[in-house]
C-alpha cells in the first residue's frame, strides 16, 4: 500500500481476503448471516469491497472462520480502519465516481478506450471546464470548480516522478474533431495530447471513422491493472446515474479481448501522432467559439 491511505483499495482487498477465508471454512453466505445475524447483502457488499466493515465485525468474522492467526486478525482489522477513512478526492466535497479514483490512484496500468471526448486524464484545463460546464449544466460554480481541481490532480499519476501511470488510450477520430469549448481550446488540447503521446509511459492510437463498425461502438470502458497479484483487474463502465465495476474473470476476459480488436484496427502508436498533428491544424488560426458539447 502507499504511505496515503486508500480506502477504496483497502476495501477491495480487505473484502477479498474476507471471501477466501470464508471458503476456506467451507461456510456459505447465507451460514454467515445466520451465525451473525446480519443480511446476506452486507455479506456480499463486503466481501466486493462496496461497503465499509468495522473492526468489530473483521474480528466476528475471523472468529467464526476459525482464523488462529492474531496477526493475520490485526492486519484484517487494521484494513478495516483504512477503509472508514477518506481519501483525498473527499477534502472537495461530493465527487460521485469517489469509488474510481480509488482505483485509479492505486492501478499500476490502465487501458482505455474513449469514444467521443479526450479522456479526463489527458485534458488540459480549458479543454476539462468547458466539457464540466457542457455536461452538467446544473452544476452550481463551486460544484464545476470542484470537479475541475479534483480532475487536474487525478492527472498527477502521470506525471509520477517514481512508477508513474502506464497508460494506454484509444480515442475514435470523433473525439479529436468534436469542438469542445472553442476553436483555440481544441488546438492547444490537441497540442497537449500529441505532447503526452510522445511520453514513453503513455501510448495512444486513433481509431479512424473509416474502420465502421467495432467492439467499442456501445460506449466508453477502461481495464485498470494492479501491482499487486491479490488485486483483481476491474472493468469500469462510466454512465450517466450510475457507473458499473466489473471485477468477475470472465467479464475482465472478454473486455481485454474487446481491446486487443480496438487496439488492432486503431492506428499505429506510430502514425497516430501525425493524424494528431494534420487534424490540429483545422484548429489553427484565429478562434471563434464554436458552442459547449453536449452529451
Amino acid at each position: 500500500m502507499s504511505a496515503t491511505v486508500n480506502p477504496t483499495v483497502s476495501r477491495r482487498r480487505l473484502g477479498s481476503e474476507l471471501r477466501r477465508l470464508r471458503e476456506i471454512s467451507g461456510m456459505t453466505t447465507q451460514q454467515v448471516t445466520e451465525r451473525l445475524l446480519i443480511s446476506q447483502p452486507k455479506i456480499s457488499l463486503l466481501e466486493n469491497g462496496r461497503r465499509v466493515i468495522k473492526p468489530r465485525d473483521v474480528r466476528d468474522l475471523c472468529g467464526l472462520y476459525g482464523v488462529q492467526d492474531q496477526q493475520r486478525v490485526d492486519h484484517l482489522m487494521q484494513l478495516a480502519r483504512e477503509s472508514g477513512q477518506q481519501g483525498w478526492w473527499n477534502s472537495y466535497g461530493d465527487i460521485p465516481y469517489g469509488d474510481y479514483i480509488g482505483l485509479e490512484a492505486e492501478a499500476a496500468a490502465i487501458r482505455l478506450y474513449e469514444p467521443l471526448v479526450i479522456p479526463g486524464l489527458l485534458q488540459t484545463p480549458d479543454y476539462a471546464r468547458a466539457i464540466i460546464a457542457g455536461t452538467i449544466p446544473h452544476a452550481a460554480p463551486e460544484q464545476a470548480s470542484a470537479r475541475l481541481k479534483v480532475r487536474l490532480r487525478r492527472q498527477d499519476r502521470l506525471g509520477a516522478p517514481r512508477n508513474p501511470l502506464r497508460l494506454w488510450a484509444v480515442l475514435d477520430e470523433s473525439a479529436l474533431r468534436r469542438v469542445v469549448g472553442s476553436r483555440e481550446v481544441m488546438h492547444k488540447q490537441l497540442d497537449h495530447l500529441a505532447r503526452l503521446g510522445a511520453q514513453p509511459h503513455i501510448t495512444m492510437q486513433v481509431l479512424p471513422h473509416g474502420v465502421g463498425a467495432h467492439p467499442g461502438i456501445s460506449g466508453q470502458f477502461s481495464l485498470l491493472e494492479f501491482a499487486e497479484a491479490t488485486d483483481a483487474s476491474v472493468v469500469y463502465l462510466e454512465r450517466f446515474t450510475s457507473d458499473l465495476y466489473l471485477e468477475k474473470r470472465s467479464d475482465v476476459r472478454l473486455y481485454g479481448d474487446m481491446y486487443a480488436h480496438l487496439q488492432a484496427q486503431a492506428l499505429s502508436p506510430d502514425s497516430t501522432l501525425p493524424f494528431i498533428d494534420e487534424a490540429m491544424k483545422a484548429y489553427a488560426g484565429p478562434g471563434r467559439r464554436e458552442g459547449q458539447f453536449r452529451s
